[in-house]
């Protein structure tokens, strides 16, 4: 995971809220449509990758290394911009995602069919 050493902007390291383990979650849109493609995680290189390639970069707590969406699937997401929530807590990336953004294949992660629904 980040190290001191990263390249990203300190200003903007300053600003967000990370976890205990250095993560801060990354909620994923489609530019465009506003749809929710599905929710990862970066660290300070992981942003700082994103930021300098253009292509989504995130940690995978899983594996305990970095990925390049679209490196092994060739669904790959093309940063168009970043935003900070209010508490700086959560970053949120609009995309342009060519192909599934799940590992499923599914086009969204949240795919998986309503699980509660308040009608009214």
């Amino acid at each position: 995971m980040s190290t001191p050493d990263s390249s990203l902007d300190k200003a903007l390291h300053a600003r967000l809220r990370h976890t205990a383990e250095g993560l801060v979650p990354v909620v994923v849109q489609q530019q465009g449509s506003g749809e929710v493609l599905m929710l990862a995680w970066v660290d300070d290189e992981a942003l700082a990758r994103t930021i300098d390639t253009g292509r989504a970069t995130y940690w995978s707590r899983s594996r305990r290394e970095y990925w390049v969406k679209g490196d092994t699937s060739g669904h790959v997401q093309w940063l168009k911009e970043i935003r900070l929530d209010c508490d700086g807590d959560t970053l949120l990336f609009v995309v342009d995602q060519v192909g599934a953004a799940c590992h499923t294949g599914d086009h969204t992660c949240f795919d998986a069919g309503v699980v509660h629904r308040v009608d009214g």
